[in-house]
């Protein structure tokens, strides 16, 4: 795997290349108001019975709203409670001050040259505020540890749970699948790593005004840490800034990609990512924005977003192959165009007709798909009319919005 950076009109791109071949795409936009994993210290404006949900001022400029659901105080027994039990109002009022983190990211629509605030989204907030690294997620309010349940694999499950062990006297971790086979001595590191930035952050949680107490991880971050279970080779980058952030992050959490981060010497480096064109990546890219995607014999797949859902059409085409073998190259490739273009919500896949044992083979392959997921994606499988009914939680705004407003 190569990591590539670039930059484009102060928007940060990291790619991720298996071979050549586009398999992660992370944008930073220079217009994102809220970043996705951002921790806040927040005051409570209002609370919507309606809803049961409080509105909250993030920054004095930037507002969330914290469902019940999402809501976390200490009991009687002075164990920490999940929100749902109770009404919000009983357990937060307005001016009260609280520590929440963005559950997704925001970034205003552009209307010319013009950004304007979405009327309709405000952005989601959590107090069950999480640290991620490279094999473990910290869980600040976690009183134990567990596995991913993104994890899906009953072999890798209880691998894991041998690594659980390993954290004794250390609560509220979560193991990502990157951790398996990993030394005893480097999981600890990076738990003490994680506690000691909790430590720092948390030292901020006072007073009476909101803001900004630690950004989320960019898009350099979010790679490298999505990447983790695949060895990477090399780390390019063109600036020395870019340099810089890659060094911080891997001397933290992976010392051992350190000299693997290479700075490219280009002729053209001050183009518009003048990296991408010299990888001949651009055009992969760019394919992202039609509608289509080809697949490796002649058939192809139909994407089409809506407000509602994106519905995803698998065409046979000049493809010769069994129903069941195109549809098993179609899933490969839907679950690359949907991490890739970062769709989420409700999909509905319609794929070629099948019998009943080729249909489980096929919900068999797709479960392999999405363990490659960053982000948590449910199959509910077949509907009544015979459509794969899926659904992602994304942590960013989707590829096309990241796009607006930029000109490659």
């Amino acid at each position: 795997m190569d990591i590539l950076i670039e930059e484009l009109e102060t928007s940060i791109w990291t790619i991720a290349l298996d071979n050549g071949r586009l398999e992660g795409i992370e944008i930073d936009s220079p217009y994102e108001a809220v970043r996705w994993g951002s921790i806040y210290w927040a005051k409570v404006t209002r609370i919507d019975a309606s809803l049961d949900a409080a509105f909250l001022d993030l920054d004095g400029d930037n507002s969330g709203i914290l469902y019940n659901r999402d809501v976390r105080y200490k009991g009687k027994d002075g164990e920490i409670c999940k929100g749902g039990d109770k009404a919000i109002g009983k357990i937060l009022k307005s001016g009260d001050m609280i520590a929440v983190q963005a559950k997704s990211a925001y970034t205003p629509v552009a209307d010319g040259d013009i950004w304007q605030n979405k009327e309709d989204k405000t952005t989601q907030m959590s107090m069950d505020i999480t640290i991620p690294g490279r094999y473990l997620i910290y869980c600040a309010l976690g009183q134990r540890n567990r596995i991913s349940s993104r994890i899906r694999d009953k072999n890798l499950r209880k691998q894991l749970e041998s690594m659980v062990n390993t954290l004794e006297g250390m609560n509220g971790f979560i193991l990502r699948n990157a951790a398996a086979d990993l030394q005893t001595d480097i999981l600890k590191r990076e738990a003490n790593v994680l506690k000691e930035m909790w430590t720092q952050i948390s030292a901020y949680f006072k007073g009476s005004d909101p803001g900004l107490i630690a950004l989320g991880p960019d898009s350099i971050q979010r790679t490298l840490s999505d990447q983790a279970i695949n060895p990477i080779e090399r780390i390019e980058v063109v600036t020395m800034e870019h340099f810089t952030q890659a060094e911080e992050w891997c001397s933290i959490f992976a010392p051992d990609l350190m000299t693997k981060i290479t700075p490219i010497e280009l002729n053209d480096a001050t183009q518009d990512l003048a990296l991408l064109e010299h990888r001949d990546v651009l055009g992969q890219v760019e394919s992202l924005l039609h509608d289509y995607a080809f697949l490796t014999q002649g058939g192809n797949i139909i994407i089409q977003e809506t407000a509602a859902l994106t519905a995803i059409d698998v065409n046979k085409g000049s493809d010769t192959r069994s129903h069941l073998a195109l549809n098993i190259d179609a899933a490969r490739e839907i679950g690359r165009q949907i991490r890739l273009r970062n769709i989420g919500g409700i999909i509905m896949v319609d794929f070629l007709k099948m019998n009943k044992t080729d249909e489980k083979k096929l919900l068999k392959e797709l479960d392999n798909v999405i363990n490659q997921d960053p982000c948590t994606i449910q199959i509910h499988g077949l509907t009544k009319l015979g459509l794969m009914e899926i659904t992602r939680k994304r942590r960013t705004p989707p590829l096309h919005e990241r796009f607006d407003g930029l000109d490659f």
